[in-house]
């Protein structure tokens, strides 16, 4: 392809940006002048590009405020289950909270388990309960 020679003039702020510019990127001074002149000339490619970053920006949005609601209802549920517990537990003998303390350590420890067990990748309660979207009743 034949390519033509043009000269122009730039000021010498341009010109030491360009240099810097080019050696940074190890490109040459005619491919980012040629590069800005094709941007120049079709905009529309670039609309379109930055119409491409927006959408998936978009998307990005919605998932984020999908995960912000999930936690918010996650938190709040615990919270209120933790409330009703508390409310509704009667007071443990004096001659029983040894023993009670000791069942709770012991349940407290296997519930941490399950859990350190249900983060690292195997199962969760909302796999189990089919919430994820994946199951037999997702399939179709």
């Amino acid at each position: 392809m034949k390519r033509n020679r043009i000269n122009i003039r730039v000021a010498d702020e341009t010109w030491r940006r360009l240099q810097t510019e080019a050696h940074t990127h190890g490109s040459t001074m005619t491919a980012i002048i040629e590069t800005a002149l094709d941007q120049y000339f079709h905009p529309d490619q670039i609309n379109a590009r930055e119409t491409l970053l927006l959408s998936r920006m978009d998307r990005f949005d919605a998932r984020q405020g999908r995960i912000e609601a999930d936690v918010r209802l996650c938190t709040e549920t615990v919270g209120q289950y933790v409330l009703y517990w508390l409310t509704l537990m009667e007071p443990i003998p004096e001659s029983e909270r040894d023993a009670a303390h000791a069942l709770g350590r012991r349940r407290y420890e296997h519930f941490i388990e399950q859990v350190a067990m249900r983060l690292n990748g195997r199962g969760g309660v909302r796999t189990q309960q089919g919430l994820d979207g994946t199951g037999p009743e997702h399939d179709e």
